[in-house]
């Protein structure tokens, strides 16, 4: 006991004494100081206009649900004044208190006007008639107050991955906010996101498990999840589905929520590539089959041209393949420049005015180089190689572009040499070093990340956004404190430190070579004693894991298996495994009966691995999570990955009679 104490005392100190990275300054307290909002059971209302945007009430509405989960006081949702303290919440553009208030001079105009996605929150005495003090969160615009929002339900206690990753709510008695004017300031990249990608069979199966598929249901919680973390778009899931096709909901909800959609980097003009294998007619072939391909681009645009989208140009081959050899640039420039038409027809205004984007992805860059060109309102997308390792940037003598970059990057890939896409193998180090340099060149329209499944990508994630929002209050010394940071907001101060050490140690395990592409061979049983070494490296770890875990409250623990313990321990029983591969290689070719002894070993580990898959299926949480660690990641034979794991093979030698 006295052990766990004095370890407590040590990650409680080291807590107190390390800054936080956080970009919004602390404005929430548990003491009776400054506005108290909440205390001995009772909250001050909300006023906000009830002509205010749908998005902006959706959040409002969390906020009251928040307080309550935090305090057990549920504050009440007012549309006109009532008491002597109230918080007012609005945007600049569509609350009349807000409007009043800018125009009595009790909120600064100049720090809204003009802004993109900015919110402040400050303290406004008589702010409105009968009113003695409110605390006013206002935005320059829609998802400025709903960043604004879930800043204060944030810093009361909900973690953005409340519901992605059953990270508990923190319980308070008191919530006060201090006197003060606080805001996060503008993004420093216009467009923010994640795209859901080779989903199946994890995520695929669970949402349908959960949701009956990828509905507006199953949305809804993604929706949240992105704009919580200060994320505004998305590329929706596409191996077998169709955002708006596979329900109606998908895109008004979008629009509502505050998600900016749009379409992959080979699915052109609002148009998913399912959605043409369920109704184009003919060739994917835009020689032989221009006119179809026209009309269906346009349906695309009638969809879509009410919502806030980014509209993808040109096209690749069918099922995200290079075009056909004979394809050249004038011809690819030829489409672009029907496409635009398209979209002036449709909007009944100028292309330039519709946000679009050219997507540099894989033989696509090298048309670019080639001399392949488009209008300059059109951002260029440019794009990693897949790994976390950038091709290529702007020139810095280049004239700007109307339009900009974009930076599309990978934390799952799926491809040669070997699909990632089971485990975390994400070090936000490497991350950070790429999109840094790639800020510095002035990549700065739009960021978008493969996040595969979603789960277990949640810390690299919440980092990418992050980093997405102010890349430069990031430098090489205070990367590890984000990590101590998130550990900090999921699982409390007193574990922050450790739980952060073992993320940033088992990504930088998994980076050395991916889970897929580990096996017996890849380290040597004779040469420095490597093989040992590295398995007793994540044996050691699991152990500290394993050890945090059982520290930790009951009800942290779902959160700590999810973002921590599953990942270490999957993946260091398969360094067991695969070790024991090898020693089986070893004393078989020796003809030495030991080497059944690691055959046995082999065979157990990959049943645990069995074993702890279906924990996190239908254990962890209550169950919740089915299906999501479904995807196999033993027995590849080539660069795609197998139906089922299969277990490696050994070799048993005949005992002696």
């Amino acid at each position: 006991m006295k052990t766990r104490i004095s370890w407590i005392f040590y990650c409680l100190v080291s807590f107190m004494l390390l800054p936080s990275l956080s970009a919004a300054e602390r404005f929430v307290t548990n003491e009776s100081n400054g506005f108290t909002w909440i205390q001995q059971g009772k909250a001050y209302p909300i006023l906000v206009d009830s002509q205010e945007d749908k998005g902006v009430l959706r959040a409002v509405a969390n906020l009251q649900t928040d307080a309550g989960k935090v305090t057990g006081a549920t504050p009440e949702i007012i549309h006109s004044p009532s008491g002597n303290r109230i918080l007012i919440v609005g945007s600049v553009e569509n609350s009349s208190w807000i409007k009043q208030l800018v125009q009595a001079g009790k909120i600064p105009a100049a720090d809204l006007k003009g802004k993109r996605e900015k919110y402040i929150l400050q303290t406004v005495k008589q702010p409105v008639e009968g009113v003695e003090e409110a605390i006013v969160i206002a935005g320059s615009d829609k998802r400025g107050t709903i960043y604004g929002i879930y800043e204060l339900s944030r810093q009361m206690g909900v973690s953005p991955w409340y519901f992605w990753a059953d990270v508990p709510v923190e319980k308070h008695d008191i919530i006060s906010i201090k006197e003060g004017v606080y805001t996060d300031g503008e993004p420093a990249v216009k467009y923010r996101g994640i795209f859901l990608n080779d989903e199946w069979p994890s995520l695929g199966g669970w949402a349908s498990a959960t949701f009956g598929g990828f509905n507006s249901k199953f949305y809804e919680t993604v929706f949240e999840l992105v704009l919580r973390l200060k994320g505004n778009f998305m590329w929706p899931a596409m191996w077998n589905s169709a955002f708006y096709d596979d329900d109606p909901m998908n895109g008004p909800l979008a629009n509502e929520m505050g998600i900016v959609m749009s379409t992959s980097h080979h699915e052109p003009m609002g148009q998913a590539q399912k959605d043409w294998k369920r109704r184009g007619k003919g060739e994917w072939n835009y020689t032989t089959n221009g006119a179809v391909l026209r009309d269906f681009w346009q349906q695309g645009m009638e969809r879509c041209k009410d919502w806030e989208a980014v509209i993808t140009l040109a096209m690749r081959g069918d099922g995200d393949e290079p075009m056909s050899e004979d394809a050249n640039i004038s011809l690819l420039q030829n489409i672009v420049k029907d496409q635009r038409k398209i979209i002036e027809k449709v909007t009944g205004k100028k292309a330039k005015e519709t946000p679009q984007v050219w997507a540099l992805y894989k033989e696509v860059q090298d048309y670019y180089d080639k001399g392949m060109r488009v209008p300059d309102d059109v951002t260029l997308l440019l794009c990693d190689d897949n790994w976390g390792n950038v091709r290529k940037l702007p020139d810095l003598k280049a004239k700007p572009r109307k339009g900009g970059y974009g930076m599309y990057y990978h934390f799952d890939y799926v491809g040669a040499p070997r699909n990632s896409k089971w485990i975390n193998i994400t070090q936000i180090q490497r991350t950070w070093e790429q999109m840094m340099l790639t800020y510095d060149y002035g990549v700065r329209e739009l960021w978008v990340v493969n996040v595969g499944d979603l789960k277990p990508m949640e810390y690299p994630i919440t980092f990418f956004l992050d980093m997405a929002w102010e890349p430069k209050r990031f430098n090489e010394n205070n990367l590890f404190q984000h990590t101590v940071d998130f550990c900090r907001q999921q699982f409390g101060g007193y574990y922050a430190e450790e739980a952060a050490r073992l993320i940033d140690t088992y990504t930088k395990y998994n980076r050395r070579v991916t889970p897929e592409m580990l096996n017996d061979r890849t380290y040597s049983l004779e040469n420095y004693n490597e093989w040992q070494s590295v398995k007793d490296e994540y044996a050691a770890l699991c152990l500290d894991a394993l050890k945090l875990y059982y520290l930790m409250p009951a009800e942290y623990r779902d959160a700590f298996d999810q973002l921590v313990l599953f990942p270490i321990q999957a993946c260091s029983n398969l360094y067991d495994m695969y070790y024991a591969v090898a020693m089986n290689r070893k004393l078989a070719e020796a003809n030495d009966v030991k080497a059944n002894k690691w055959a046995d070993k082999v065979r157990a580990c990959f049943e645990r691995d069995s074993v702890l898959t279906y924990h996190y299926n239908h254990v962890m949480s209550g169950g919740k999570w089915n299906h999501i660690m479904d995807q196999t990641h033993i027995g590849y034979r080539s660069w795609n990955d197998p139906k089922r794991n299969i277990m490696p093979k050994v070799t048993f030698v005949p005992e002696p009679r």
